[in-house]
């Protein structure tokens, strides 16, 4: 479990076709410790294991369903993703409930300055768009957001200084994809209601 505070944006360092999957290098800078073996990490808020581990650099493997239903699929080295180690007993849950479970991709169809503020519209299959209500949470490449509005096959945020420049989402142009995760409670509650009859 995470909850979609991202530690850092990080570097992918190689990118390996692996029998229908990929095999990822990826370096965290001033990261303090070498990562354990197993361990899970969001990668633009995608939970992969790391498989092997170093100073301030890690490998983990992603298969083809994850390369089918996120953006990873399309990284190469030299590309910033967004970090976040799974939460640890005790510690603050300062954004929301994230799995690490990436629903889809959306694709950014808009973006616009308003003071210091950006504000993002995404494109998104309709399917996803009924577990999204406005103000509440999404996932977007793993960082915790609040939803502005919610369309029937779009949605938009707007995002703070401190969250453009410490994440990718700053990185973010027209046409390019993004990971998205909707709320898990919402997903629980539409299931329960179509069994009801």
């Amino acid at each position: 479990m995470f909850t979609g505070l991202v530690e850092a944006m990080g570097r992918i360092e190689a990118a390996v076709d692996e029998d229908g999957g990929k095999r990822f290098a990826v370096r965290w800078e001033g990261l303090d410790a070498p990562l354990a073996i197993g361990e899970s990490v969001a990668v633009n808020g995608c939970c992969l294991s790391v498989v092997a581990s170093g100073p301030e650099r890690f490998e983990l493997q992603a298969g083809p369903e994850t390369l089918l239903r996120t953006n990873l699929g399309g990284r190469k080295p030299g590309d910033r993703v967004n970090l976040e180690r799974s939460v640890r007993v005790g510690d603050r849950l300062g954004g929301h409930i994230v799995q690490g479970h990436v629903d889809a991709t959306a694709a950014l169809r808009e973006r616009r300055t308003e003071g210091e503020w950006e504000f993002l519209a995404f494109d998104v299959d309709p399917a996803w768009t009924v577990l999204m209500v406005p103000k509440g949470s999404i996932a977007v490449d793993g960082v915790s957001l609040t939803l502005v509005d919610v369309g029937p096959a779009d949605f938009s945020i707007m995002l703070i200084p401190h969250t453009l420049s410490v994440t990718t989402l700053g990185l973010l142009k027209p046409g390019d994809r993004v990971n998205i995760e909707t709320d898990v409670l919402a997903k629980h509650v539409q299931k329960l209601l179509g069994q009801v009859r």
